[in-house]
């Protein structure tokens, strides 16, 4: 009875110092399948392990609680199971033989969880039958030759404050690295001049200052890459110039070539080719490895070819014949000549020259046309495609193409001395009160374009050009304006009337009286088919007879 009490009471208190065991084990968060810090199966699960081998020091010493390390025991894998199922298996001994074990190797695990902003990381394990350089392929240490020794602990701090060890060979770093073959072989040289080589195994780097962890971590993976531009083409582009620029700071000559030889082969975006002409701005590259990717980054050498590649685009759509592309082209290349574009533009990337050359050119065409409607024979070099499409369409594109231009100089408030040379066209006026009212209405478009800019105060201009462009422009549009109401072809009527009678209101008085009593009569006989121009109309009636305060207090009415 005694025996078997003693038993019971002998299990009850074994049970209780399990769960006590067992409970003391959650004050840290038990490792599962999912994050499993330290396995001791011999093929590890990931790639890389977070081991850091330091100095023997004891785990309370100072040194070690300024690292930021801690000793923490390794769970058995017979405790978990599964996730839903827990197994209460003590392996308290297989933590006191593990703690000998690493009190032996003179060894520490990083608990990843107490201490979230330090990582500390060996070289790559590989699966590989033979491990390259400065590789274990166990986590633990084991018996390795010359080459797999960890002889160089790199200490990475970033700017955020966070901070990265790393093991790596020393043969392996300075066969790749200039920058860290020059640190390796001066602490030799220390250690050998100071006699204290049990000091000497471990030689440490601080690397202060690293803008991304990470990047310098995969820069340091590509030394035991056999080939580094097929792990470049799974990292993608932009995390490429960044190992780029860390590869060119430790001089790592052979991730740089490949690093230039990758960019120079795949497209970019318009944020990773910003990003790749800031890098080649702080940091110089070899001409021989970069010219290639230079020549994609290089901008035209002198101002004449930016002023070529204006002059023809615009050549280049007033001569398209296609009506689809020649729109989609017109979009284009004013979404990036206008100044509210997101691309950068200089005025001298678009010659005010060259535009107006074009535009001269679209109205010698016009006259040329007009006087082939008219059967009058005309001169060939200002024929442009006559015999391929109707003589209505010809002329709507001239028209349309003369407007595309004024946009473009009404955007860089360059439109003035349009306004002189459409005022100044008296063949076409004269052509224009004979040719046929489908054909001439076009003509009156442009006066449509040049009121609106005048009136909307898009432009401002000598009272001389306003005055010469409604005494020869005002009648014809009086004549077309049914026309351009049946035909709008996105002309704002409203907007239209509106336009051209503040644009009679810039005039002089005498000009003004002229312009709005022949409109009145026009209007008088035509009704609709006529600007509604009543609104300015009163206006000037008012400011013409009236005076004093009556005026004023008729105006703010």
């Amino acid at each position: 009875m005694e025996d078997s009490s003693r038993r019971k009471t002998g299990s009850f208190l074994d049970a209780r110092s399990r769960r006590r065991s067992w409970c003391c084990s959650f004050a840290v968060p038990p490792s599962s399948p999912d994050n499993f810090v330290v396995s001791r199966s011999k093929t590890p699960r990931n790639k890389w392990e977070n081991v850091v081998k330091p100095s023997a020091s004891v785990p309370n010493s100072p040194q070690s609680s300024k690292s930021g390390l801690s000793l923490v025991g390794r769970i058995d894998p017979r405790r978990i199971l599964s996730p839903g199922r827990v197994s209460p298996i003590d392996s308290d001994q297989n933590v006191e033989t593990l703690a000998q074990q690493m009190g032996t190797e003179n060894s520490a695990v990083v608990d990843s969880l107490v201490q979230p902003r330090v990582e500390s990381f060996r070289a790559p394990k590989e699966k590989y039958r033979d491990p390259p350089a400065g590789l274990s392929r166990s986590g633990s240490v084991v018996e390795c030759n010359k080459k797999d020794i960890f002889d160089v602990r790199l200490n990475l701090r970033a700017k955020n404050g966070g901070c990265m060890v790393l093991e790596v060979n020393s043969e392996a770093l300075c066969a790749n690295s200039e920058v860290f073959s020059e640190l390796i072989l001066k602490h030799k040289k220390d250690s050998a001049s100071n006699g204290s080589p049990s000091r000497s195994k471990l030689c440490r780097i601080e690397v202060p200052e690293v803008e991304n962890l990470g990047i310098f971590r995969e820069t340091m993976e590509l030394m035991f890459e056999d080939d580094i531009s097929k792990r470049l083409s799974k990292i993608g582009v932009y995390r490429s110039i960044d190992i780029l620029e860390i590869s060119a700071s430790i001089m790592f000559t052979k991730c740089v070539a490949s690093c230039l030889k990758y960019l120079e082969a795949v497209p970019w975006t318009e944020e990773e080719e910003e990003k790749l002409r800031n890098l080649f701005i702080k940091v110089e590259f070899d001409d021989a490895t970069s010219r290639d990717v230079m020549a994609r980054l290089r901008l035209l050498d002198s101002v004449t070819s930016h002023q070529s590649i204006a002059r023809q685009l615009v050549w280049s759509i007033s001569t398209c014949t296609n009506s689809i592309a020649r729109n989609e082209l017109k979009s284009l290349v004013k979404g990036l000549l206008c100044k509210s574009s997101v691309y950068e533009k200089d005025h001298l990337g678009l010659s005010k020259e060259d535009l107006y050359a074009v535009f001269h050119t679209c109205i010698a065409s016009l006259v040329s046309l007009l006087k082939g409607s008219l059967d009058t024979v005309c001169p060939r070099r200002f024929v442009r495609n006559i015999t391929e499409k109707p003589l209505i369409e010809q002329i709507a594109i001239e028209v349309d193409n003369m407007n595309w231009l004024l946009e473009i100089l009404l955007d860089w408030q360059m439109a003035e001395e349009s306004v002189n040379i459409w005022a100044d066209q008296k063949e076409l006026i004269q052509m224009h009160e004979i040719t046929s009212p489908m054909v001439r209405y076009e003509l009156s478009r442009v006066s449509a374009n040049l009121f609106i800019a005048i009136g909307m105060r898009k432009m401002n201009c000598r009272s001389e050009s306003r005055s010469g462009l409604l005494q020869s422009w005002f009648g014809p549009m009086l004549l077309d304006f049914s026309w351009l109401q049946r035909c709008k072809k996105g002309l704002d009527m409203k907007l239209l009337e509106e336009a051209m009678g503040q644009a009679l209101l810039t005039l002089p008085m005498r000009q003004q009286h002229l312009l709005f009593m022949d409109w009145c009569r026009f209007f008088s006989k035509h009704g609709t088919e006529c600007p509604n121009l009543s609104k300015s109309f009163q206006i000037w009636w008012r400011r013409s007879f009236l005076r004093g305060s009556e005026t004023y207090s008729i105006e703010s009415r």
